[in-house]
């Protein structure tokens, strides 16, 4: 059983008159638990592909399955309930609300759940907010945090929901070298222990070199696939069209 299985997407935007074709045949799959970095240069269409994970838009053409359920054709009010029990969000700028406490902000997800009761929230935050090791911190509000912080904040509030998959947009781009390791061992802490599947959008090399599978997209099209074997990866180049070849082949 796939957690993600996408089938032959492709996403287009117009600017202005123009068409831009973001991604092109997308197909891909990923098992529960992975530990997945999807990398690329800017523009290269990582972070449309997370968007389309996310259920934050939706193709043009192909189709999302998300544990095994077909999400390409629901309305937007469907997508948003699925999105509140099933995908948790952790942004490179934490997104936290400047005028709530670390666990009113830990809760927020869950206000919209009418099937959590008062009291499973009051006993989510506190997990969750153990969990990432900031409990001292509860009452504090994002200004009186570091970084760090922030970011553990933002991911407590994304395991609060309990979520089958959690997607990182470049969660380490504005922390220390420090802090974003950090970061990135915490999460991968979280990922053994309850089996979350995490996917970033990210060009970092520490995200990568964590990372239990590889997918690097070059101009909307998957150019490698990875699968790491112990401390090794294995690698597989992608056939592209015939004028996109010898750069897909470049070292």
């Amino acid at each position: 059983m796939s957690v993600v299985r996408i089938e032959h997407v492709f996403k287009d935007y117009l600017l202005g008159d123009q068409k831009v074709q973001a991604l092109k045949d997308i197909t891909l799959s990923f098992e529960p638990g992975v530990f997945l970095a999807i990398a690329g240069p800017s523009g290269s269409g990582k972070t449309t592909l997370l968007n389309l994970i996310g259920c934050i838009d939706t193709p043009t053409r192909g189709r999302i399955y998300i544990n095994e359920e077909d999400v390409s054709g629901r309305t937007p009010d469907q997508l948003a309930d699925l999105r509140a029990r099933t995908i948790g969000f952790i942004f490179q700028t934490f997104n936290l609300l400047p005028v709530l406490s670390a666990a009113e902000n830990v809760e927020y997800p869950l206000l919209q759940r009418k099937d959590v009761s008062r009291e499973e929230r009051r006993k989510r935050v506190a997990y969750f907010l153990d969990i990432v090791g900031l409990t001292r911190y509860a009452g504090h509000r994002p200004n009186q945090l570091s970084g760090g912080q922030r970011q553990r904040v933002a991911i407590a509030r994304a395991l609060a929901i309990r979520p089958a998959i959690v997607l990182a947009d470049e969660p380490t781009a504005n922390l220390d070298h420090k802090t974003g390791e950090e970061i990135l061992n915490l999460m991968k802490q979280i990922n053994r222990a309850f089996n979350t599947t995490f996917i970033f959008s990210t060009h970092d090399k520490r995200v990568i070199a964590k990372a239990d599978r590889l997918v690097r997209v070059d101009d909307g099209e998957i150019s490698v696939l990875g699968v790491r074997a112990e401390d090794k990866w294995s690698l597989a180049r992608q056939r592209r069209p015939a004028r996109s070849e010898p750069a897909a082949g470049a070292a």
